[in-house]
Order: structure tokens, then sequence, then C-alpha cells
């Protein structure tokens, strides 16, 4: 929560979260075979695929911290969108800008809450 003063008067106001964590399991493959450009994404709470149709679209942040900086900030983002289900046990393939390099395996990436279709 974080606070805002309004004439005088302090009121606690609620955030709002506008993402799910998420997990960047690893490059869309076969048996010889890598895809790089797709990521496989596993979002928190999805279970099925019968869940999946609401997550379709939203975007996907990848946050990393780098060693210089850009901007005034050492805090970089690679952005991408999750663009269908993989399998049944509700992961989601994902196209990023950039490709998510390998060390970001296994590391969270942020399920943003937008852009809604409802």
């Amino acid at each position: 929560t974080h606070s805002q003063k309004k004439r005088g008067k302090k009121i606690m106001t609620q955030g709002s979260r506008l993402h799910v964590q998420g997990v960047f399991l690893g490059y869309r493959r076969s048996k010889v075979n890598q895809y790089e450009n797709t990521s496989l994404i596993k979002v928190d709470g999805v279970r099925s695929r019968e869940d999946t149709p609401f997550y379709l679209g939203k975007r996907v942040a990848y946050v990393y911290k780098a060693k210089s900086k850009k901007n005034g900030s050492k805090v970089r983002v690679i952005w991408g969108r999750l663009v269908a289900a993989h399998g049944n046990s509700g992961t989601f393939r994902a196209r990023f800008r950039n490709n998510l390099p390998p060390k970001a395996m296994g590391s969270q990436v942020r399920v943003m809450l937008y852009p809604s279709r409802v």
C-alpha cells in the first residue's frame, strides 16, 4: 500500500497488482531441434488448457539487472507476448522482441494483466 495526501488528511489507498508471476522454462523444441524464437512460460495458477484463453495476448516482461547504467538505471526489460497454449498443463508459448538469453531459464517473468479482452 502507499499513502496519498488529500486536503491535509492522510488517506491510505490500496495498490493494485498488474501482473502475475511466471517462470521461463526453456525454448520450444523437439527431440533434435530447438526454436529460440519461442519461449515456454509457466504462469502461476494456470493448471489446465481450459484456463489458458484469458492469458493469450497478455504482455510478458523479463526484468533483469545489468552491470552498466542506461538511462540512469541498471534494470532492463525484454518485452514479449503470450501467443499460444502449449500442451495440456497450462504452459504458454511466448514471443519476445529479443530472444530470451539461456541464463534466464528457470527465472521469474512478469505476466501483465493487460491488454484486457474482457
